[in-house]
């Protein structure tokens, strides 16, 4: 007998070709059709997230999307001295109480006059100055260049975005100084002098642009400076503070605008961009969840197939064993099925997320945006067709085991 004849009977492809015998083309192509819509729904949301979430998440890296600034609303009552601007103690505790709170930091605004001056382009620019402070742990920046104690030679500080627009494009044109960029600015030193109202005491700092804020209007220095130069510069004030840094749950929940309605507060910043971001999680999740019970559905699709087709071939699977044939040569063509239809099923999947990323990008691009949310959802379709294959698998292996334990009985 030749030796291609050999390799045609061999012992293992008869076996592979006995238990093949009942396998429902079917069930299979069944199987792999949902575990493809599963990853693609799933996947798809997750690179979609991921890919227009800049969009709706602020630019300002130390001040994080979840952290709303809040104040009260100034009205006639307020300038004629009827109701106060501050927020109270009171209000304080009882904003920190609600569901979508989880904590709350003062804004403490300087008590004394600040002076700060710079030269630009060989001209002296010399503006009065205010300054506030949050609490450091509502900076998300590294604790090496955003902190300040008694004696350091710089003062690090955060300013508005709007400020410099309003230089480069009101100021510098009116007065004819040259306009600066972020990188410029950052590396000029502000001369700061702080003085009490009275005048009697006087500090001279150095200052460093640190950072600026779409967000924040407002000029930022360390919690620690503020305190150092406000006991020494105005010592037992401590007046209540006008505005709250609040670290939300969802910035978009529906019953944060409903709770500052109801007391008179609103929120600065880009509202619609908090909200639209809360949707677009919201709407992420839903559709992730889908995608994931599509997904576990097909899993025991496919779980339930293969073992419809093992008992269907319990007695040939038995009889094999009896021959001396080893598990793994028994379990070798259900393994097959499913690694077929699993990378099948991944393959169309990475196929179609390719397909709709080059849909949505041409749309995301004319906003500036470029993306990298296709290696997180082909790692997730990735991820999960591991997952499902190695639970079929496991399950093979158990009922091949199986069969094996009712051999050693006979």
């Amino acid at each position: 007998m030749s030796t291609e004849s050999q390799t045609s009977f061999s012992p293992k492809r008869m076996a592979s070709r006995l238990l093949r015998r009942n396998i429902s083309g079917a069930r299979i192509a069944g199987f792999a059709l949902s575990d493809f819509i599963g990853l693609l729904i799933v996947c798809g949301a997750l690179m979609l997230y991921i890919d227009s979430r800049p969009l709706w998440d602020s630019e300002d890296s130390f001040i994080r999307t979840d952290y709303l600034v809040i104040n009260k609303r100034v009205t006639s009552a307020n300038t004629m001295g009827e109701r106060r601007s501050s927020f109270t103690p009171d209000e304080i505790a009882d904003l920190g109480k609600q569901p979508w709170v989880r904590s709350v930091g003062k804004f403490t605004s300087s008590a004394y006059r600040v002076d700060g001056s710079v030269d630009a382009g060989g001209r002296g620019m010399r503006t009065a100055l205010f300054f506030e402070s949050i609490p450091d742990e509502f900076v998300d920046v590294a604790r090496s260049s955003w902190h300040w104690r008694e004696g350091d030679a710089e003062v690090p500080v955060i300013i508005s975005r709007d400020y410099l627009t309003l230089y480069n494009f009101g100021f510098a044109s009116a007065a004819g100084l040259p306009q600066m960029s972020e990188g410029m600015m950052s590396g000029i030193p502000l001369r700061l002098t702080l003085r009490s109202d009275d005048g009697s005491r006087v500090i001279g700092a150095s200052g460093r642009v640190a950072g600026y804020s779409d967000r924040l209007n407002t000029i930022l220095v360390p919690q620690s400076f503020m305190d150092y130069a406000n006991s020494t510069l105005a010592p037992g004030a401590d007046p209540d503070p006008s505005r709250l840094i609040v670290d939300v749950s969802s910035p978009g929940d529906v019953a944060i605008d409903r709770y500052l309605e109801e007391h008179g507060l609103e929120r600065a910043g880009d509202k619609g961009a908090s909200s639209a971001a809360f949707i677009l999680r919201t709407a992420a999740g839903t559709v992730m969840g889908i995608g994931l019970l599509v997904t576990l559905l097909s899993f025991f699709i496919l779980l339930l197939s293969i073992s419809l087709l093992m008992e269907k071939n319990r007695d040939r699977l038995h009889t094999l064993l009896l021959l001396g044939y080893p598990l793994k040569t028994a379990a070798a063509p259900y393994r097959r099925v499913v690694a077929a239809g699993c990378g099948g099923a991944f393959l169309l999947t990475v196929i179609c997320l390719w397909a709709l990323r080059l849909t949505y990008l041409s749309i995301l691009s004319n906003f500036g945006e470029t993306g990298s949310g296709i290696w997180w959802g082909t790692g997730l379709a990735a991820v999960l067709t591991l997952l499902v294959a190695a639970g079929n698998f496991l399950s093979i292996r158990r009922r091949v085991e199986s069969a094996w334990g009712l051999k050693r009985k006979c």
